[in-house]
């Protein structure tokens, strides 16, 4: 059953889930998730709302706006940040915008492919919960880990963090290598390289 909320656009990051076997790893880019300060349902405080390529195409969210909608609650917690998903009806009812030339980097975020094209490098928890949490590149992601490819059942799952931004950002802290379980306590560790190669076509800038 879907339920109302309205509220205070506070952040606007991408949603992507990641599916990890372990040394390899797939993204699969569903849209957008909304941080809003507000109410919903009959709850009041802040919540995340996500929403499809589609829908941000259509309004351009991004930080500073008021709006409404209905969302229904989302079915496995584990595969997702949001709580609440299948939205629809959306309102927007102010459009001021806040302004971000800095890190945190605000305005409206680019579509699904230029995240894609960037490449992200793994992102510190503390630093995203501590200051990259409304950063339009920053990315918590639902992690789906296959721990043996010959029985894919067998799963686990958790959050990781990501940043899509700019190399020469101060506040970028990578925090510790990701490691994968696999079969017959088998671990694979992410080391530096493999963010080096995925954003090796960026400038520091960039």
């Amino acid at each position: 059953m879907k339920v109302s909320w309205s509220g205070h656009l506070i952040a606007v990051q991408p949603r992507i889930r990641l599916l990890r076997s372990f040394d390899e790893r797939h993204h699969s880019y569903l849209g957008y998730v909304l941080h809003v300060d507000g109410e919903c349902g009959n709850e009041t405080g802040e919540f995340l709302i996500a929403v499809g390529k589609k829908t941000h195409a259509k309004h351009q969210f991004r930080a500073g706006m008021e709006l409404s909608a209905v969302s229904a609650p989302v079915a496995d917690e584990k595969r997702e940040r949001a709580g609440f998903y299948k939205t629809s009806g959306i309102e927007i009812e102010r459009r001021e915008e806040e302004e971000g030339g800095d890190p945190p980097f605000l305005g409206v975020p680019p579509d699904l492919k230029t995240y894609r094209s960037r490449g992200h490098r793994r992102l510190s928890p503390r630093t995203y919960n501590a200051r990259c949490i409304r950063c339009i590149w920053g990315c918590k992601m639902p992690v789906e880990m296959i721990i043996d490819h010959w029985n894919p059942e067998k799963k686990k799952y958790r959050f990781e963090t990501f940043c899509y931004g700019p190399k020469s950002c101060p506040w970028y802290q990578p925090g510790p290598t990701r490691k994968v379980p696999g079969r017959k306590g088998m671990v694979y560790e992410e080391e530096d390289w493999v963010d080096e190669e995925a954003t090796a076509h960026r400038g520091p800038d960039e």
